[in-house]
């Protein structure tokens, strides 16, 4: 099974910046397409952003474009998330996910989850 790890996370001031990672193993990295969702205390699981297996295609939220960025590195098993102008709407637990299509933005819809890293917004 597909195992994945996020790190990265933490306070940040609002307005700064912060870059996630998410590394997989037990997989070929390469075949999945990846994702990132995000979970405030008493909401659901919120799509953030996707990227396809070789990085052609991405898809992001409305809440976070032009600010966010995608990215994976499929020799290094990586994934990235750069995330610029935070917000305090922004903070939440943020998890990698790994699916069979990058378009999903349905949390349901995606197969490997990671534990999950917390992102605080916050002066």
């Amino acid at each position: 099974q597909v195992q994945l790890v996020e790190s990265g996370g933490g306070l940040v001031q609002p307005g700064g910046s912060r870059k996630l990672s998410c590394t997989a193993s037990g997989g070929t990295f390469s075949i999945y397409a990846m994702g990132w969702f995000r979970q405030a205390p008493g909401k659901g699981r919120e799509f953030v952003t996707s990227i396809s297996r070789d990085s052609g295609r991405t898809l992001y939220a409305d809440s976070v474009k032009g600010r966010f960025a995608i990215s994976r590195d499929n020799a290094k098993n990586t994934m990235f998330l750069q995330m610029n102008n935070l917000k305090p709407e922004d903070t939440a637990a943020y998890y990698c996910a790994a699916g069979l299509g990058y378009a999903f933005t349905d949390s349901g819809r995606w197969r490997y989850w990671g534990q999950g890293t917390q992102v605080t917004v916050s002066s």
